[in-house]
């Protein structure tokens, strides 16, 4: 579902296979086993698997196709980068600006501080997407990633720069959140989510190759580790 149509399927990372169809299924899966546990009393085997959570996460989209309102195609969606007033747009300086104005009072903003309201295609006629796309594509392209920035700032057109890694920590309503966190002088996503009543922080730093091999083994009641260099009686050479 992802990627140019003109162009191999996008790589998403990791993130929908390991980290979201995969660790969030499974933990969510142990927490609700817990809880039957503590009503019942009685423990049950949580099967995670990846592909089940991955697929699972595109539940909406597999009733759309059903329903006739999704096509079995890349950027032909709503949702996909074929609507072209939901996706990413090149700015005069080389870099992006993120676009998700769907609902019609954030599209009649987005267009308005674009400079295109009354000039575009209507935004409901699909055949007309491709000269719509072009008109949005064209204005921003004349101004940098800076500049449209500042003129989208604090509207609800739903517009916003897309940021790298190292420039995400650093924009102003992340900053505010505390969404990023520095810690022995590495910079990384703060926990989440967040409660009232636990809250919760980053204490220590990474931990070091090898650096708690020891503490492990004793927790997990594993004999110490030795090393060849541990034995007095070792032959030179060997």
């Amino acid at each position: 579902m992802i990627g140019r149509p003109d162009e191999p399927p996008a790589v998403p990372a990791n993130l929908l296979g390991d980290y979201a169809g995969g660790s969030l299924y499974l933990v969510v899966g142990v927490l609700a086993a817990l809880h039957h546990a503590r009503a019942t009393g009685t423990g049950q085997v949580v099967d995670a698997a990846i592909v089940d959570g991955a697929a699972h996460l595109s539940a909406m989209i597999h009733g759309m196709l059903a329903a006739g309102g999704w096509q079995d195609r890349r950027a032909a969606n709503l949702l996909d980068g074929g609507c072209p007033f939901y996706g990413t747009y090149a700015t005069a300086d080389g870099q992006y600006m993120a676009v998700g104005a769907l609902e019609p009072q954030f599209y009649e903003e987005f267009t308005r501080l674009l400079g295109i309201a009354g000039q575009a295609p209507a935004r409901d006629d699909p055949a007309r997407w491709s000269e719509l796309r072009e008109a949005i594509a064209a204005r921003f392209a004349s101004r940098t990633r800076d500049e449209w920035t500042a003129v989208f700032e604090g509207s609800d057109a739903c517009v916003a720069p897309v940021l790298s890694l190292r420039e995400a920590p650093h924009h102003p309503h992340l900053a505010a959140r505390g969404t990023f966190t520095d810690h022995g002088g590495l910079t990384q996503p703060a926990p989440a989510p967040r409660f009232s009543a636990t809250p919760t922080a980053v204490r220590t730093g990474p931990a070091r190759p090898g650096a708690d091999t020891e503490a492990v083994a004793r927790d997990w009641d594993v004999p110490r580790l030795t090393s060849p260099l541990d034995n007095p009686h070792r032959k030179a050479g060997q």
